[in-house]
């Protein structure tokens, strides 16, 4: 749920920040992806809604994504509460007010015994530049990682043994034009074809990783392991790359 909630926050929140879509329509937008959110912790929170405003007052003019892992704070620049949090959560937005900035960490909201939704805690945030790739070397990388992937998985695992989801979902990587997991309105092209095939290796490296490893030597299960863990991680800058795309130069 925080990936999910931290991309859509980031993706439509910056449609609405370069004037694409209006304030209503990004909030009902995150909301529709991930469930009710607030923003802020008791007895100060607001609706996400109130508090995207408050922000935009303040001054912000940009959101990035962060799906940060231990070892590898992706997308964030410090300070370490920030990123410790962040990493236990799976991921932060960080709201950009000119020379100062926020963090936002997604956790469930529970009230009751059916209210789940999105609580977004507030941390102050380095306003200096991530290192993260550009959306053309994550585009490369992306592509590379699959390849390798595949040929290693290909050589690993039985192929009359994967399970018919991941069967399904390597189907769909051939099919560019599906349209699952767009960006919000304004993004650039590549970003949306970017971002939609992330989410796809996104759905196999999970599917893959729940297989049974019966059969498969130490070996191969290392080599398995690897292969995962490297196709995640190009997963994971191809997503920050493409939702921090919105500002980037129009070529």
């Amino acid at each position: 749920m925080s990936k999910d909630a931290a991309t859509a926050l980031v993706a439509w929140g910056n449609a609405w920040l370069t004037g694409h879509v209006g304030l209503d329509e990004a909030v009902d937008a995150v909301e529709k992806s991930a469930g009710p959110q607030i923003l802020g912790g008791e007895p100060a929170e607001v609706t996400l809604r109130r508090g995207l405003g408050d922000l935009r007052v303040g001054g912000m003019a940009a959101l990035r994504l962060a799906l940060p892992e231990p070892g590898d704070p992706l997308g964030l620049s410090g300070p370490p509460e920030l990123n410790r949090t962040a990493i236990d959560a799976g991921a932060a937005v960080v709201a950009v007010l000119g020379e100062r900035a926020i963090g936002l960490v997604p956790s469930e909201d529970r009230r009751g015994s059916s209210y789940v939704g999105v609580r977004w805690t507030t941390h102050d945030a380095s306003a200096g530049a991530p290192d993260v790739p550009s959306l053309a070397d994550a585009d490369r990388q992306l592509t590379l990682a699959m390849r390798d992937a595949t040929e290693v998985l290909l050589t690993v695992d039985d192929l009359a043994g994967v399970p018919p989801e991941i069967a399904d979902a390597l189907t769909a990587l051939r099919d560019p034009d599906r349209g699952d997991h767009p960006l919000a309105p304004g993004y650039p092209p590549r970003a949306h074809r970017v971002a939609a095939l992330a989410g796809r290796l996104s759905l196999v490296v999970d599917l893959a990783r729940q297989m049974d490893d019966g059969g498969l030597s130490a070996d191969q299960m290392r080599r398995r392991g690897e292969a995962l863990r490297l196709l995640d991680g190009a997963v994971r800058r191809a997503l920050v790359a493409a939702c921090n795309s919105a500002f980037d130069p129009v070529p």
